[in-house]
């Protein structure tokens, strides 16, 4: 039983009924352990121990120490219980949740208080003083009188800080949450009652909470973020309308419109992704009921939710259930009717829209004052709320009144270098563009023969772009000579394609400018595709409004590094004390054509210089294939960095891996890096090789703040919030002028290099130097946002690997 007897077993166990038998319908569900039923191990990140033996600490020292405030509260535990784990088998078989949950509960005297998601069961005290015997029960189903057979078996138990009994915290928050009469939308709760109106374009933004507790470093804490979910006023009705007044083939730009997006329906508050489109039936179309019945989803709705629909001719909309959702009884394709669902997020044409994005961002870039102050509000409305208070207090937790401080360290500035005699510091806000219009390029390259295609209405603002294009290039020591023009009659992206045929075969250009009139993705593709598939020159494509507007010399500066790199040459670089060394980026993107393939590519350095580099992509379509062509490819990158070195092989590779989302760490550590060891020993044979792989990760909820503002560029944060289990630490590369500036996250979880924890955070801060579209750092490691604008440029617009031609140039860019 529990290690604080029979009274606080007993009230353990009246909590945990009063917390439901696998949730209480408000989301606060357990969901663990779905892999017990079929046979795969399923391991926690939070279990997973990847922090290297030999490391004996994974804190760095340079830099001048600053107290860093974060998103994060103290949970304060005064438990000394123990959970008991089960793994519940039914005999037969049932798959739906709802059922296997309603057997179960029929033993609910002789269970005590449980927990139960539908396979794994958390019990307050044991069920049996003997671990191994198998606890039998029988129940009758309701549906057709069936004797079900249970079959209840110990799996173990779990103390304070294991990773399940984590868990269940983040059910109760999940609960207090909702006591707070937040609306869950999706799997995150929203306040409705908050929502503020963005009217001249149709939107409502509803604030809300993401929580998440962890045991960090030296304590249980509870992560907290402000977040804020973009709700459409209009329905995919008024979708459906639009395009059928506007297209001839209206099925096929409808479901290019809406398949892949997610919508609400306000009746149930659930989201769901659109799958498909079904044009042959309509509201008046009928289904099964559960009875075996049969009614048309007009009367459904009218009956269910006294909802009237209009729309007679409407298709339904198709959404298929997860696996989880199937095995929790509901049917595989869920049936939408498009009058009934809000469209959710933002569109591409509305992220297109600069006015719009602004509107939205007056509300959503919340400063850090302001964000600390709606934290600690946040905490306050949990502390004010009884229901909130009884159930933290019954439960012997509770919530820190303060946001958690932690000693981190603002990294030295870095040198700059555009050559050996120019060297500059990288600035307060890492941010060099001045002293970079200046000076001469690191590398520069010769551009002799070039070609500018355009449209005849844009052809005046071109030969004037093309002047202040060479004015720009003058003061950076590039040299741009007079193009050879071509002048297309108009912006079709056939006509493009013909023109740059064209150009290529009577011309021979090292490189081609393309004005285009819009951002249209079809055109826009079919120039690159052009360009690096068929044939193997670079491209750069104008936007005809930039030719000639308010900051044309600071686009044409920008355009010129562009046209340098993509040629070969080098704006600038950082100094690098370690020889011999090899970066890798690497990141993935979805085809946006085909939702079964995605593509991987990998960027290289070749040089001590970060000066020249190797690219290949590769599609896949499983983790397995991704390794395999990932391991590929570093293969390809080594033996082009021995052409490259006379013959040598790099002494130490860092592969920055972007594109591992939190469930796939366990895999990408026990197969993805044992692949690419095995694979290394091969091409080294007996000598020997330094191979450091770190996970990036972007899209955490981690936010860091300074007692005034936000925290400069090079600030580490290395204790406290960071997992025990892991060499982990957050960076701030970048400056932001608006809102709070997001940290990003690196997990090493692989390192033999011989260096310490101090000097992979310098080099990891370096790299963010290296982007050469940008002259200032940026969030991630230069080779990561190479491979990450390399794979988006593959998986939006190529749908296919480029010519190998080009793997020596930075032609992405």
């Amino acid at each position: 039983g529990a290690a604080g007897g029979d009274s606080e077993r007993a009230l353990l166990e009246k909590k945990m009924e009063e917390l439901a038998i696998g949730g209480d319908g408000n989301g606060a569900q357990l969901s663990v352990g779905r892999g017990v039923m079929r046979g795969r191990k399923v391991v926690s990140t939070e279990a997973l121990k990847l922090r290297p033996e030999h490391l004996p600490t994974k804190k760095g020292t340079s830099g001048v120490r600053a107290t860093v405030l974060t998103n994060y509260f103290r949970l304060e535990t005064h438990t000394d219980w123990r959970l008991f784990q089960y793994r519940v088998d039914f005999a037969p078989e049932e798959d739906n949740t709802f059922v296997r949950k309603a057997l179960l509960r029929v033993h609910k005297k002789r269970l005590g208080g449980f927990i139960f998601d539908g396979t794994v069961m958390f019990t307050s005290s044991r069920l049996s003083p003997d671990p191994n015997e198998v606890l039998e029960l029988t129940s009758e189903r309701n549906s057709d009188g069936a004797k079900i057979q249970i079959l209840i078996k110990f799996v173990g138990d779990l103390a304070l800080g294991d990773y399940h009994y984590l868990q269940f915290f983040n059910i109760l928050m999940r609960k207090c949450l909702g006591s707070l009469k937040l609306q869950l939308v999706g799997r995150n709760y929203f306040d409705a009652a908050a929502r503020i109106s963005v009217k001249e374009y149709k939107l409502e933004l509803w604030p809300g909470y993401i929580t998440s507790i962890r045991q960090h470093e030296n304590a249980i804490l509870m992560n907290s973020e402000i977040n804020f979910k973009v709700m459409r006023q209009d329905t995919v009705l008024h979708i459906y309308t639009e395009i059928c007044d506007k297209e001839r083939d209206y099925q096929a730009a409808f479901k290019k419109v809406i398949v892949g997006v997610i919508v609400m329906t306000p009746y149930n508050n659930r989201t769901y992704r659109i799958d498909d489109v079904d044009f042959t039936k309509t509201p008046s179309s009928k289904f099964p009921k559960k009875t075996g019945e049969e009614i048309s989803y007009k009367d459904y709705f009218k009956q269910k939710y006294d909802l009237n629909i209009r729309g007679e001719r409407q298709p339904l909309l198709v959404s298929r259930s997860k696996p989880r959702e199937r095995r929790a009884g509901q049917a595989e394709l869920v049936y939408l009717v498009p009058e009934l669902c809000k469209m959710t997020g933002i569109s591409d044409d509305m992220r297109a829209n600069f006015h719009l994005m602004r509107a939205l961002a007056e509300h959503t870039r919340v400063a850090p004052e302001a964000r600390i102050h709606k934290l600690l509000q946040f905490n306050e409305r949990l502390y004010r709320e009884p229901e909130v208070v009884s159930s933290l207090t019954e439960w012997n937790m509770k919530l820190g009144r303060n946001l958690v401080d932690v000693e981190g360290r603002i990294l030295p500035q870095e040198k700059i270098v555009q050559s050996a005699n120019i060297k500059y510091d990288a600035g307060h806000d890492a941010d060099w563009t001045r002293q970079l219009r200046s000076n001469p390029m690191f590398v520069c390259c010769s551009l002799k023969n070039w070609a500018v295609i355009s449209p005849t209405r844009c052809m005046r603002d071109a030969g004037s772009f093309v002047q202040t294009l060479q004015r720009a290039a003058g003061g950076m020591r590039i040299n741009v000579p007079e193009p050879y023009y071509h002048e297309i009659p108009d912006d079709r992206q056939g006509t493009y394609v013909e023109a740059l045929e064209y150009v290529i075969n009577s011309k021979n250009p090292q490189l081609i400018m393309c004005v285009v009139t819009n951002n249209r993705s079809d055109r826009y593709g079919a120039i690159k595709k052009k360009c690096c598939i068929d044939r193997a020159v670079p491209t750069q494509v104008m936007l005809a409004k930039n030719l000639a507007s308010k900051g044309v010399m600071s686009i044409a500066t920008k355009v010129a590094i562009q046209i340098n790199c993509k040629l070969g040459g080098i704006p600038w670089t950082v100094e690098i004390p370690l020889s011999g060394m090899m970066t890798i980026g690497f990141d993935v993107c979805h085809d946006t054509t085909n939702k079964s393939r995605s593509y991987g590519a990998l960027v290289a350095s070749l040089d001590k210089q970060m000066s020249r580099y190797f690219s290949a992509v590769a599609p896949h379509a499983s983790g397995e294939e991704l390794s395999n062509e990932m391991t590929a490819n570093i293969i390809k990158a080594l033996r082009k960095y021995q052409q490259v070195n006379q013959g040598s092989l790099p002494q130490r590779i860092f592969l920055y891996r972007d594109g591992v989302g939190e469930g796939q760490l366990h895999y990408v550590f026990e197969h993805e890096v044992a692949l690419l060891k095995q694979r290394l020993q091969e091409v080294y044979g007996s000598a020997t090789f330094k191979l450091s792989v770190i996970i990036v990760t972007k899209r955490i909820n981690t936010r860091l703040f300074l007692k005034q503002g936000n925290p400069p560029p090079g600030t580490v944060v290395d204790d406290v919030i960071t997992n025990p289990s892991w060499y982990d630490f957050f960076i701030v590369s970048q400056s932001v002028r608006q809102g709070t500036v997001s940290p990003t996250a690196y997990n090493v979880i692989s390192d033999n290099s011989g260096l310490d924890a101090d000097k992979m955070q310098r080099l990891t801060y370096k790299l963010t130097h290296l982007y050469y579209n940008w002259s200032g750092t940026v969030r991630v490691p230069a080779p990561c946002q190479y491979a990450h604008k390399l794979a988006y440029l593959v998986g939006q617009a190529l749908h296919r690997p480029p010519q190998p031609a080009l793997e020596d140039l930075l032609y992405f860019l």
